[in-house]
């Protein structure tokens, strides 16, 4: 039931004082609970709204019930604890200003307005409101990236999910080979090879390992198209027949049958990794960036897709370079008090952009003089290689934000030219 609390023929800002209306929805997985605030703090209205088209229907009635014949003078924000979602894209196709707020700014804020530690969904919702009334000039606006942009970050996420997921379940293989099968570490150094995966769903247990042949082996290696076959066929052969120590039978049966799940688990991935390998390339090579991406030293398709998904194009969403830096979680954060400064490394950050941004700056160093220099420089005051390396990717993230900005590749000679060249001594 909708509750209003204004009369329905007077205006929202003869009512607070404001043309803007604040809104505060707070999102479940089948419903919302939203508030509409004045400028003042007042309450206008509290809904419970069904998800879907039905709610957002609701919703714009209880909004143009109060702004009534002057809507286009009316901006509307909206607070929410996310920024994706058919949801949020239909908030903003009504010309809303959405506003994302993280859970944890959420639940600090909820703090201030009392103490008691009571929490509710309609609470929730007035938090939210409250929020972006008094603090929107601190909030972040959700990005208007492209279509094409928004494909690029779908394709490119499940991709790196996919790829942790299948890290998870090779270290659960791992883990069940040294319970009962240590032979097969020895034998094997990427569990999550072709070969591998091959040859342990044929021989799953040591005794069979034992049994295999060179023949069996090297066709297996030869499909997954190693170099020096026989070689390594004759040391994987060697190290299964190895002795080592083991498990009753009937409990290697068990962890058998168990790796058995796992490697049909591990194959499945390595197909749809492969498969969606294609698509990032796809995706990502049709958007109008990617040139200037790939010219960044240290990015390929699909890192460079990484990128893009988690910065999106938005061209209006970072307002300088320190600002990208900043959402990037590559510039450091500094705690200062008396006497004592001291400048630490952000540890609340984007892990899919962090990851994607260190993993760039490595193969920078090689191919890059540049870059190899700026880490040196570091190294020598005395940072360490995963400091060095931080700050190489923060320097990273500012030169392709100028790189963006102005629409133009990345030349070596300019993007470490002044400051970023390490002294003559």
């Amino acid at each position: 039931m909708v509750l209003l609390l204004a009369a329905r023929s007077r205006s929202p800002w003869r009512l607070g004082g404001s043309l803007r209306l604040f809104v505060g929805d707070d999102w479940a997985e089948d419903h919302h609970d939203v508030e509409v605030m004045d400028a003042s703090g007042g309450r206008l209205a509290r809904a419970r709204l069904p998800e879907g088209v039905a709610g957002m229907a609701r919703l714009h009635a209880i909004i143009g019930d109060l702004v009534g014949e002057d809507a286009d003078e009316v901006e509307v924000i909206v607070g929410i604890e996310t920024d994706r979602g058919p949801w949020v894209g239909a908030l903003i196709a009504a010309g809303y200003t959405v506003m994302a707020v993280n859970p944890l700014q959420a639940s600090r804020f909820r703090d201030r307005l009392g103490v008691s530690g009571a929490k509710s969904d309609a609470g929730d919702a007035h938090v939210l409101a409250d929020m972006v009334r008094t603090h929107a000039h601190e909030l972040r606006t959700v990005a208007g990236d492209s279509a094409r942009a928004e494909a690029v970050k779908v394709v490119a996420r499940m991709h790196k999910t996919m790829i942790w997921e299948r890290t998870r379940q090779t270290q659960r293989l791992r883990h069940a080979l040294r319970d009962y099968f240590p032979a097969a570490l020895v034998a094997f150094e990427d569990l999550d090879a072709p070969d591998t995966l091959e040859l342990l769903a044929k021989a799953p247990t040591p005794a069979q390992a034992a049994r295999l042949t060179v023949a069996q082996i090297s066709a297996a290696l030869k499909r997954a198209r190693r170099k020096d076959v026989a070689d390594k066929a004759a040391r994987v052969r060697a190290a299964l027949r190895c002795e080592h120590l083991g498990q009753p039978d009937v409990v290697t049966e068990a962890y058998a049958a168990s790796v058995q799940a796992l490697l049909a688990v591990l194959t499945v991935l390595n197909a749809q990794i492969k498969a969606l390998n294609g698509q990032v390339d796809a995706h990502f090579g049709q958007h109008p960036a990617a040139e200037i991406i790939l010219s960044q030293p240290g990015l390929g398709s699909v890192l460079g897709a990484r990128v893009l998904a988690e910065f999106g194009d938005d061209p209006h969403r970072y307002a300088s370079a320190k600002a990208r830096k900043n959402y990037a979680g590559t510039s450091p954060i500094t705690r200062a008090s008396g006497k004592k400064k001291v400048a630490l490394a952000r540890f609340v950050h984007n892990d899919r952009l962090i990851d994607a941004l260190t993993t760039q700056a490595q193969p920078a160093l090689l191919w890059s003089q540049g870059a190899r220099a700026y880490y040196d420089r570091h190294r020598a005051r005395g940072a360490g290689h995963n400091a060095a390396l931080r700050q190489l990717a923060n320097r990273l993230v500012g030169i392709l934000h100028g790189c963006l900005k102005t629409g133009t590749h990345y030349d070596e000679a300019t993007a470490w030219r002044g400051p970023a060249q390490p002294s003559a001594a």
